[in-house]
Formats: C-alpha cells, structure tokens, sequence
C-alpha cells in the first residue's frame, strides 16, 4: 500500500481521480450531445441539410460572425494603435473605458441598445417626434452594431498589447533607407501585429457564433443558429432532442474549426523581437489633440451609452411595456427586492459554489499539468480546455440530456445543475490563470520541502499553494464576474423556482417590463464590480497579472 502511494505515484492516482471527473461532467455530456443527433430513428443530419431554415440559420451566422468580426477590427486596431503611438487629452481614460465593457453582461447591452433604438427606444421617440421614422433596430443592424460594440474590445487589448511591444528601431531602419513613413509601417509594422489581429478577429468569430441573448433578444425575423438551437430545447413536448443536438454540434463544428485556424495562424505567424526599443508615444497638443482624442473617445462613449441608459431605465416609471422616459420612480428596485428577491438569492448562492469548486479544481488540474507531469497528464490538459469549443448552449443542452431527468446522476430540478453548468463554462479560465502562475515557481521551493520530510501533498498545500495565492484570488475573482452573468447554459437547465438574476432579466425583456430588467441590470452590474474594486484597492490584487 505504501508503494503505490509514494511521493511519485500519488500524483499519478490525483489525476487519474481528475480525469475520472472531468471525463463525467466534461467529457459525457459532449458525447451525448454528438450522439444524440442520430437517435430514434431519426437522422439529424440528413434533416439539416434538407430544411431551408436550418441552412439558412448556418449561413447567417457565418455571415453574421464574418461582418461583426471585421466591424470590430475596423474599430478595434485603429483605437489600439492611436492609443499606444500618441498621448493625447483624456487619454488615460480613454485607454482604460473600453475594459469595461468585458465585464456587462450580454443579456444587459441587448436590453440597453433595445431601450435606446427599440421600437419604443429613446433614440427612436425623438427621431419620430421630428417626422423621421428610423428603420427597425431589430435584425441584422441591431446585431452588427451591438455586437460590434460589445466585442471590439478583444481586438483592442490584443492589438494594443502588439503595438507596445514592437521595436520601434525597425520601423526607423525602414525609413532611414527612404521609405515613407506610411509605406514602412504597413511593410514593418502591419505583418508583426497581424498575426494578434487575426487571433483576436477569430476569438469574435467564435463569440458570435455561439452568442446567444443578443442574437435572441435583436435578431427579429434573422435565422441564427444558436436562437434555432436554444428553440429546439424548450419547444413543447420536452424539445426535439435529435435537432437540438445535431444544432448544437453544428456550433462546435464551426468554433473547433475556427480554433484550429486561430492556432495555425498564430503558430505560423509568430514574430519576435528581442531587446527592443518600444515608440515613445508622440504628444498631440493644440486642436490636432482635441480632434484625435475626439476621435478616440466616440467609439468608446458608444460602447458605454448602454450603462447609463441602463441606469437611466432602472428609475423610470413604465406602464405596462411602455416606458415613460422623463418620470421617475424607485418602484423598479422596490419591486425587486420585495417580489423577485429568490433570483437575487440563487445568482449569489450558485455563483459562490460554482466560485469555489472551479477555482479548487482548476488548481489542483493546473498543478498537475504544469508540475507533475505523467502518461496521464495530457489527457486531462485536453479535457479541462475542451469547454473552450463549446457554446453555452451546447453545454446546457449537453448537461441537460446527460444529468436531467433519468440520465446518469438525475440533477434534473435542482440548483446543482445550474452550478455544474457554470462551473462546465468557467473552468478553462481557471486553468490558464493558474498554469501561466506555476510556469513561473521554481521546482526548488516545493524539493526543498519534500527533502526536509515533508509529505508531497503537505508541501504542495504548504509551499506551492501561498506562492499561488495572488494567482488563485485573481482568478477567483475573474471567474466571478463572468459567472453571475452567465445566461446561455443556464437558462437550458434551470427549472421553475431556480431562476437567476440574468435569466430573470431575459424573461422580463422578453414580456417587455425594461424597468424592472433595468433594475436588475444595474443590480447585477454592482455584483460584478464590487468584488472587482475590493480586490483591487483593499487587497490590491493585479488582476491582469495573469
């Protein structure tokens, strides 16, 4: 017994136990999900192919994902670039705004832009007040503009990261041959960041793809997969199993595809420059400063409009669907906290498990991977990362034929579920924070410990773990904030009574009620933040350390 759990072997049997995990909650539900689309004599397959709108909801998704991804770069690369090459006034907030937009949830910039060009929008009442009438915000505009807002910001952090990091001496050996200013940075500049340009475009391909509340709440009458997907799951009767699986398959298809693209670019277009002097950004004064900075600042004040009229909407009285703009009430929050309190309860209690189980086995799967590696170890790297290909909807239908009624572990009706579905969607951002933490711990800390007699397990709790604690609460924190606003997975899996505060939200958009979802929003945007500025300026946590 003592041999086969030696200081060696023991990490063998750990993530044995892991993989065991993993391959139950991860890796089954896919398989159910792939198997199901040809089950009951049915051929999920052969009926995709053959019903129109199956094929025209693939074909407007592709386009869709193709039109908002090069949207976001025409917005994304040139708001990178003038933010790293000049300084500018009001640069320093200019430069930090966009992050923002990371942390509001999907489900709140739909209802936002909605409330703003909606049918009954603010935008729209004063246009039709001058004798305008806009066209409809439903459909593809309301897609590519609240999309395109709500991604950019992917493409600006990568771009941005590359731009300040390219040497600057290159760019000046090409001019001092002749070449013109312009001329050398699309023949220097352009091919070193290209490959964090189109590594960013495709990861908001893969977004919109599997995007869910802003292609159900502004879609209209445009065809979408994942909308075609999540109405196949809740139709009447239970659903249609073959053809929500065969839905969902078809969305991982399409994001493994484009991940295997993303990993051949980058690999093959991989350019580096050691010991380089980075541009000194040149400072624009006078008018030219105002005008770029101006310039700078639109795309940035659009990607934030929806906040404030969020906030906006959570005190305006409403009339049934009708918004009177222009009154105010705090009835919205009453009503929320004496007639909706349970999704409030449920969002914090769910996410909080979810929180700890994921963070708690992203590390252990972290160390193991990183640190103690074995035969077995790239198996479970595979299987920890393999939500990454997965749309949310995918993993709630998954987890739904795996775990709901009759399936393996009937977790059916229950708040465990939805707390495995977070945890499914969240765990792969766990992993990576933990493991870009371990490659920088020397060996030597944890055979120091295990030299002097100390147990392998002990050494790891009591050398490794308080090197990785900053790591560990970052990541903590990170997984929080996107986890509260999950909605995609969880809204497959949740029964009546186990609503969250993002599936509240999308039902009471759905009935037309903005005031109270506004509420919400707001609501759950200070359960996001407020984790975020305790950490960052109580316990002054880096959470980009990572």
């Amino acid at each position: 017994m003592t041999r086969l759990f030696n200081h060696r072997t023991i990490w063998i049997w750990f993530t044995a136990a892991a993989i065991f995990l993993a391959a139950v909650f991860l890796l089954y539900p896919v398989l159910n999900l792939l198997t199901g689309s040809i089950s009951g004599g049915r051929n999920g397959w052969a009926i995709l192919l053959s019903e129109p709108r199956y094929t025209e909801a693939i074909r407007n998704s592709l386009l869709l994902g193709v039109i908002v991804t090069l949207t976001s770069v025409a917005v994304g690369v040139p708001l990178a670039y003038f933010t790293a090459r000049y300084d500018f006034p009001g640069k320093g907030i200019v430069t930090i705004l966009p992050l923002i937009t990371i942390v509001v949830p999907e489900v709140i910039s739909a209802q936002t832009w909605l409330m703003l060009l909606g049918n009954n929008g603010i935008i729209t009442k004063w246009f039709l007040a001058q004798g305008v009438r806009l066209p409809s915000f439903y459909g593809w505009p309301g897609l590519t503009i609240a999309m395109t807002f709500a991604y950019y910001t992917y493409v600006y952090i990568g771009t941005l990261a590359a731009v300040k990091g390219f040497d600057i001496q290159l760019e000046e050996a090409a001019q001092s041959l002749g070449t013109p200013p312009a001329k050398a940075r699309l023949h220097v500049l352009v091919p070193v960041i290209m490959p964090a340009i189109l590594s960013s475009g495709l990861l908001v391909f893969t977004l919109v793809i599997g995007n869910f509340a802003t292609a159900t709440i502004l879609g209209g009458r445009v065809r979408l997969l994942s909308v075609l997907t999540y109405q196949s799951a809740v139709a009447e009767g239970g659903g249609d199993r073959v053809m929500q699986s065969t839905l969902a398959s078809t969305a991982v298809g399409l994001i493994l595809a484009v991940l295997f693209l993303q990993r051949w670019i980058v690999s093959r277009g991989r350019h580096q420059i050691v010991q380089g002097r980075h541009a000194r950004p040149q400072r624009l004064g006078g008018l030219r400063g105002r005008l770029g900075g101006l310039a700078v600042a639109v795309p940035v004040v659009l990607s934030l409009l929806p906040l404030v009229t969020l906030l906006a909407g959570s005190f305006t009285v409403q009339r049934g669907p009708v918004t009177r703009w222009g009154e105010w009430t705090t009835a919205n929050f009453e009503r929320l906290f004496t007639r909706f309190p349970d999704a409030i309860t449920n969002t914090l209690l769910y996410s909080a498990t979810a929180v700890a189980i994921a963070i708690a086995f992203s590390t252990l799967a972290s160390y193991l991977i990183v640190k103690k590696k074995n035969v077995l170890t790239p198996v479970l790297d595979y299987l920890v990362v393999l939500p990454l290909a997965l749309s949310g909807t995918a993993i709630g239908i998954g987890l739904l034929m795996a775990f709901g009624t009759g399936g393996l572990i009937p977790l059916g009706g229950t708040g465990a579920i939805i707390v495995l579905a977070y945890i499914a969607r969240r765990l792969p951002f766990g992993v990576r924070n933990a493991s870009s933490t371990l490659y920088n711990i020397p060996d030597s800390i944890e055979e120091a410990s295990i030299s002097l007699g100390v147990p392998p397990v002990r050494s790891f709790l009591k050398a490794v773990l308080p090197v990785m604690a900053p790591a560990i609460a970052a990541a903590a924190v990170l997984t929080w904030t996107t986890t509260v606003a999950e909605l995609s997975a969880s809204i497959i899996v949740y029964s009546g009574g186990r609503e969250t505060m993002p599936i509240e939200i999308f039902k009471l958009i759905d009935s037309g009620l903005m005031g109270q979802a506004s509420a919400y929003g707001v609501l759950l945007i200070a359960v996001i933040l407020l984790p975020i500025i305790v950490a960052t300026k109580v316990f002054k946590v880096d959470l980009f350390s990572t």
